[in-house]
């Protein structure tokens, strides 16, 4: 069993966990990065453990550390990024629409990837239907081919026969009556 959980850090980022029922977690470094479940050294069980984690930023980017600008910096800095996150569509002080405007996004690039799915689908059910047609109009073909060499062959013996019956009866005429008794003797 898999037990999904989300968190909304303060610094505005989202985070989707994947995490299996049974699997220790371990903490989250502040800096986002994210720490493994298992250490290396940890033998592999039956069902690999996986941590799945999707991190989505909302809002301005992180700021440096107070202490290492001066406070008219960071103001200032601090209402620059709210220009550009409200530029972006991004609704500062409210971190709910935030967060349903990027549930809409979400499911509308879900809906986008199954709309290319089924397309690609349908394309693929397309090419294997005109397949199955140039394989049938072929073997079709191949047959009429086929029925067109026996009747070469049926024309071309009839020639032959027909060529030998014109050799026999020349012969005839040319041979002198005693040696066509002979001949037909």
């Amino acid at each position: 069993m898999e037990h999904h959980h989300h968190h909304v850090r303060p610094d505005g980022e989202l985070r989707l966990l994947l995490l299996p029922a049974t699997a220790p977690t371990t903490p989250r470094d502040d800096d986002g990065a994210a720490a493994t479940l298992f250490p290396p050294a940890q033998p592999p069980r039956d069902h690999p453990q996986l941590d799945l984690s999707l991190s989505i930023r909302i809002g301005p980017p992180p700021t440096p550390p107070p202490h290492t600008r001066t406070a008219p910096a960071t103001a200032q800095a601090q209402a620059g990024q709210q220009k550009k996150a409200s530029a972006a569509g991004f609704d500062v002080g409210d971190g709910g629409e935030d967060v349903r405007a990027l549930k809409q996004q979400a499911a509308e690039q879900a809906r986008l990837a199954s709309a290319e799915r089924a397309y690609a689908e349908r394309v693929m059910e397309l090419a294997r239907r005109e397949l199955e047609v140039a394989e049938r109009e072929f073997a079709r073909a191949r047959a009429i081919w086929e029925r067109a060499r026996g009747e070469v062959h049926k024309v071309e013996h009839m020639k032959e026969v027909a060529a030998a019956r014109r050799i026999g009866a020349a012969a005839l005429e040319i041979t002198c009556h005693a040696c066509m008794q002979r001949f037909h003797s």
